[in-house]
């Protein structure tokens, strides 16, 4: 069962032109955190950072779902002055475009739903929008999922729709940030919510094809890694699963790293960790995190973790070798030494660039502390709530390893990076992330939004010391759930549970 793999020479060769763009979630198939086009942000002008606008949005937020990560189509030549959109999603079915230069809203669309959930909301199950929506610049056409799993593809420049509504997804399921490669949406279902099982389905960009949807499968767990599925140049699907009962001869494959094809979602590969049910009975799963896909030596590699706090480097033709379990590197633990199922560990998504040298990073969003085991070497003060943790991969491209290189200064849970020119902008996002009260009950959503652990702060970091070269301070008023940034064109956009949008740049 291997995969042939065609080599991610370049990364965003399956996303054309407009590199300044930020298109998706991790800002590519592969879900880099890579922002290759963008040359004004750097070293020398990020610590000339400043808030440059902020506008609230006619949003209601739902449970913790509030507004989406932002994606950014530049310099779009609508009128004889060329503007950047900046487009946002909010959980009250509807979707936002502002000017990225002033602010000011272009358009609004509000998705009639006329389906009633089956049960009621909670912050895991919020019956809201809940994914970050796609671009397909060529076509100037914005793909976004609505809470009953309607798909809507819209105008950029009016939001008007460019094709007919299709239902992707069951309704009020728990989707994660839209995918789009060679022509096909991607998405993920998780946590069971309106009792849709968790899956990953596919579905053709173009209304009116031969076959628009094109698969669902499931894989016994849930996948709710923040950038949803990553995709290969190959068009292969890569997932990390989370908990569940493992048993490969009933196609369960809880707390694995998954390679699908991309428009049957038929499993071609899988790599389980040796500890798989470790790791299932104290609820550390890997479901929680995305696949991050990059080039190093000859080979494409897999990066993949989760809660337990450790990371995993595995072959992208092979992924677990014969016996689905030998990866070609699992890492120390670097994070959650306790052990525990919430708050501590890697969350979201991890993030990948190669600098000058030729020197290959990775960016981890830990929550929690470090272990004491970790020798880092720069720490930038301690941070006991939570820090970004960068690594530089090292040996031979068949055996290759991680190197601790440096842990930023303390962040209130830290949201997957963005990597831009030398540079790693990073959100401490402030949110209350305790999940029980002190006998154990479920803490509801209006608790935690009432008592968040602080507000939002975007940080800049040099991306091969750690430095901090800006902090926004106070300038964010709010926390984020589940949310990211945004890198384009000079501005560095950030979202936040109370409807706010913000631009930061250094002019």
């Amino acid at each position: 069962m291997k995969l042939r793999i065609i080599a991610m020479t370049a990364l965003l060769s399956i996303v054309p032109g407009w590199s300044a763009d930020w298109p998706m979630f991790a800002g590519n198939p592969q879900r880099t955190g890579y922002a290759n086009g963008e040359h004004k942000l750097n070293r020398h002008s990020a610590p000339k950072l400043k808030l440059r606008w902020k506008c609230r949005v006619e949003n209601t937020s739902k449970e913790l779902a509030g507004l989406m990560a932002p994606v950014v189509a530049t310099d779009v030549k609508a009128s004889a002055k060329a503007k950047d959109y900046v487009i946002v999603a909010g959980a009250d079915d509807k979707v936002f475009a502002l000017d990225g230069k002033s602010g000011k809203l272009v358009w609004t669309r509000h998705f009639t739903v006329t389906e009633i959930p089956k049960q009621a909301a909670n912050w895991l199950c919020p019956n809201a929008a809940t994914a970050t929506p796609v671009l397909d610049r060529k076509k100037q056409i914005v793909y976004a999922l609505a809470s009953d799993g309607q798909l809507h593809a819209m105008s950029l420049i009016t939001g008007e729709d460019a094709q007919p509504p299709r239902q992707m997804t069951p309704p009020f399921a728990k989707v994660w940030s839209l995918n789009l490669a060679n022509g096909v949406l991607y998405t993920a279902t998780s946590q069971a919510c309106n009792t849709v099982r968790s899956a990953i389905y596919a579905m053709n960009a173009d209304s009116g094809a031969a076959r628009e949807f094109l698969a669902m499968r499931t894989y016994g767990a849930g996948i709710w890694g923040r950038a949803g599925v990553s995709v290969s140049a190959d068009d292969t699907v890569f997932a990390e699963t989370g908990d569940g009962i493992f048993d490969p001869a009933k196609g369960q494959y809880p707390n694995s790293v998954l390679a699908v094809d991309a428009k049957t979602v038929a499993l071609k590969n899988y790599y389980t960790p040796t500890n798989y049910a470790y790791i299932a009975k104290k609820d550390l799963d890997m479901g929680n995190m995305t696949p991050l896909l990059f080039r190093y030596g000859n080979k494409d590699l897999v990066a993949a973790s989760g809660k337990e706090g450790v990371i995993y480097l595995l072959d992208a033709a092979d992924l677990g070798g014969a016996d689905h379990m030998t990866p070609l590197y699992k890492s120390e633990l670097f994070a959650n030494a306790t052990g525990r199922y919430w708050g501590r560990g890697f969350w979201g998504a991890m993030s990948t660039w190669q600098d000058a040298r030729g020197v290959r990073w990775i960016y981890a969003p830990a929550w929690g502390p470090s272990t004491e085991t970790t020798s880092f070497q720069i720490t930038n003060g301690d941070a006991p709530s939570g820090s970004v943790m960068a690594f530089q991969v090292n040996g031979h491209d068949s055996r290759p390893t991680l190197t601790p290189v440096w842990r930023s200064t303390d962040m209130a849970v830290p949201e997957p990076v963005v990597v831009a020119d030398g540079v790693v902008f990073a959100l401490s996002n402030g949110e209350n992330i305790t999940q029980n009260d002190d006998k154990g009950g479920l803490l509801t959503s209006q608790f935690r939004a009432e008592h968040p652990v602080g507000h939002a702060v975007l940080y800049a970091f040099d991306a091969t010391t750690g430095k901090t070269l800006f902090s926004s301070g106070d300038d964010i008023e709010g926390f984020t759930h589940f949310s990211g940034l945004a890198v384009a064109n000079g501005q560095v956009y950030v979202t936040t549970w109370d409807n706010m949008v913000y631009a930061f740049s250094t002019h």
